[in-house]
């Protein structure tokens, strides 16, 4: 379990470090491929968590307990969200500082969710590793483009968004601890977790992907990610 555990917390931090590398190389990538990437990780997540996540919580607990908690998770993110303002701000360092502060706060409760996964056994938790890092790759490219625009050394730059990530990974061993006390736990942890990825698809991915690029590339970009996200349900 505790390996596990730690293989998937290092599949969720490579998808900040790969987004963090692709802003130092790309420097300022484009509207369009930034749409894309977001719809995509969009699809996919919303995917899983209707087809995998909530599935797996109702057979680990029950139909009223999901759908309450499911709510739960999505009035507590929604109030946490509310409190963190990332837009009408310059594009350099005060970008990349008030983005790693958000992202930061919401990459603890996307490690509970990764961390619940795996004590639901299964393949659970692979899946929703390799989702949140594929997830995590535009909020690389969002610390770290800033950054670059500011001569900031990329060292420095790699390091920031590490510190970025890591809350994933603490939020990974707290997930896997308390779902692990008892089925009710899990069943209540699998469906608050469900809400907040919910929340975080419908209320920003989906519209910042459209905000981004508002054409058949985002488009494109969600539903491929759904489809994706079906195969990966099948097949793990």
């Amino acid at each position: 379990m505790i390996r596990i555990v730690i293989i998937g917390s290092m599949v969720s931090l490579m998808g900040t470090m790969v987004g963090a590398s692709l802003g130092v190389i790309v420097k300022k990538p484009s509207n369009r491929l930034l749409g894309g990437i977001i719809g995509f990780a969009g699809g996919l997540m919303l995917s899983v968590v209707v087809f995998d996540l909530i599935p797996e919580a109702i057979i680990k607990w029950n139909f009223f307990g999901t759908i309450s908690f499911c709510i739960i998770g999505i009035i507590v993110i929604a109030l946490v969200d509310n409190k963190i303002n990332l837009e009408n701000v310059n594009k350099h360092t005060k970008v990349a500082f008030m983005a790693a502060l958000g992202l930061m706060i919401h990459n603890f409760p996307e490690g509970i969710i990764m961390g619940c996964g795996f004590a639901a056994g299964g393949t659970l938790g692979i899946k929703m590793a390799l989702i949140i890092s594929i997830h995590d790759i535009p909020e690389g490219i969002a610390v770290s483009a800033p950054l670059v625009a500011s001569r900031v050394k990329v060292s420095k730059i790699l390091v920031y968004a590490f510190i970025t990530a890591f809350p994933t990974a603490i939020g990974t061993w707290v997930g896997a601890y308390i779902a692990n006390i008892s089925m009710n736990v899990l069943g209540a942890c699998l469906s608050f977790a469900s809400g907040i990825m919910l929340y975080v698809v419908c209320g920003e991915m989906l519209p910042e992907s459209s905000k981004l690029w508002d054409g058949v590339t985002s488009t494109v970009g969600i539903l491929t990610g759904i489809i994706v996200g079906l195969v990966i349900v099948r097949l793990l």
